[in-house]
């Protein structure tokens, strides 16, 4: 059975000489504590540290009081409880949803999901724009505020962030369109259900967030979004641009065009690659987006062709001397393909269109079967999932594709 007591302790004194009354939980063996709004100073207390003082011995009683009928009010269930999460049901402050975002986000890293745990934090500080503060309790991200937020988003904004080098940065951000809308309420609810997840218990019937504002405030479908390709005359446009060695731009070209020639590789997969993931002139690696949410890891092998040889041998293994985190490389990588639509003046390009590019040719120009481009981008086909099971992974098939695509920037010579 699970007790609660009251604690001081003498090693706990604060600078300005008062202790801070801790809640004492002991369960199955184990005993943990929980800060409270209490403080007392050493006048309130006798030679055992226990409170003497009257009035606040009655708040201190009554705080343990609500603990103890949360207790009891569990029953049986509170056998599936360990005491690390019985203190954390029993904590009653407000939960900040600022802090639960920045301690999902670095969890989201750990498991090297980099470009999420990215998308997150832009929610997480445009949040923290919005608000005006670092602190926000979950039961301020209701129907109404989102609303708020929605007309926020839209407009033109002024946002203030810190620099590498600690300069505070000052910049005008456009309101977001229809598309980027929706794709920050979408991050913004998936982050919601991941508080949702961690702080209640559905199959116990306990709720620490009893709200769901994406109830009232329906996010809908994705609108269309125009195709992110562009013609081999335009690839070959990127591929022969002059620019300058050593610059942002030229990483730029190169990243594009290596991931164009194999197969829309993704950058952040450039970043983590070894010598040592090149065999027998291939490439195996696990694509980064999705490995940690498929069985096969997303493992996939390309071919290292001749086109991208010289390429790869700049780059493998020496982008994360250069750049410290994969952030630095993609910062650097937006700046470098900026001044690439400048100098080949091919508008609205980023990084990411290489691997659009190459599934458009593929299929339209090459005439590839859409599962075929599929395995080519190492995506999983949903509606084939059991299908999948008894079928091997045919790299040859990959080939095929890469050299159809690469033969077509050729032809165009």
């Amino acid at each position: 059975m699970a007790t609660i007591s009251a604690k001081v302790f003498e090693h706990h004194q604060k600078m300005d000489g008062t202790f801070n009354v801790k809640i004492c939980l002991y369960h199955k063996g184990l005993r943990r504590y929980l800060d409270t709004s209490h403080f007392v100073s050493k006048r309130q207390l006798d030679g055992n540290f226990n409170i003497k003082d009257r009035i606040l011995n009655r708040a201190v009683e009554d705080s343990l009081d609500k603990y103890r009928e949360m207790i009891s009010l569990l029953g049986s269930k509170i056998d599936f409880f360990t005491c690390e999460s019985l203190l954390e049901y029993l904590d009653d402050t407000e939960i900040d949803f600022i802090k639960f975002c920045g301690e999902h986000i670095d969890q989201l890293r750990k498991e090297n999901r980099g470009g999420t745990a990215n998308t997150h934090r832009v929610i997480r500080n445009s949040l923290i724009d919005y608000f005006g503060r670092e602190s926000v309790s979950i039961n301020e991200i209701h129907s109404n505020m989102l609303y708020s937020y929605e007309r926020y988003l839209r407009s033109e904004r002024k946002i203030t962030r810190i620099n590498q080098f600690g300069k505070e940065i000052n910049t005008v951000e456009n309101g977001l369109s229809d598309s980027g809308l929706h794709n920050h309420m979408r991050d913004l609810r998936t982050l919601f259900n991941a508080a949702c997840r961690h702080y209640n218990n559905e199959d116990l019937g306990l709720y620490k967030i009893k709200h769901y504002p994406f109830k009232k405030y329906k996010i809908g479908s994705a609108p269309l979004t125009k195709k992110r390709n562009i013609t081999i005359e335009q690839v070959k446009l990127i591929r022969d641009s002059q620019v300058q060695s050593g610059s942002r731009a030229e990483l730029a070209k190169d990243l594009f065009m290596l991931s164009f020639y194999l197969c829309g590789m993704n950058a952040v997969d450039f970043y983590h690659l070894h010598e040592k993931d090149i065999k027998h002139d291939r490439i195996d690696y696990n694509r980064a987006k999705t490995k940690s949410r498929r069985k096969d890891k997303a493992f996939i092998s390309i071919k290292l062709i001749d086109d991208a040889k010289p390429i790869l041998a700049k780059y493998i293994g020496k982008l994360p001397e250069r750049y410290k985190t994969y952030d630095g490389l993609d910062t650097a990588l937006s700046a470098g393909m900026q001044k690439l639509r400048e100098i080949t003046e091919v508008d609205a390009i980023t990084f990411y269109w290489a691997r659009h590019t190459f599934a458009n040719t593929a299929r339209n120009a090459c005439r590839m079967s859409k599962d075929d481009v599929a395995l080519a981008l190492n995506h999983i086909d949903e509606g084939h999932r059991t299908t999948d099971i008894y079928i091997a992974k045919d790299w040859k098939i990959v080939d095929e594709v890469q050299e159809k695509v690469v033969n077509m920037l050729k032809e165009k010579c």
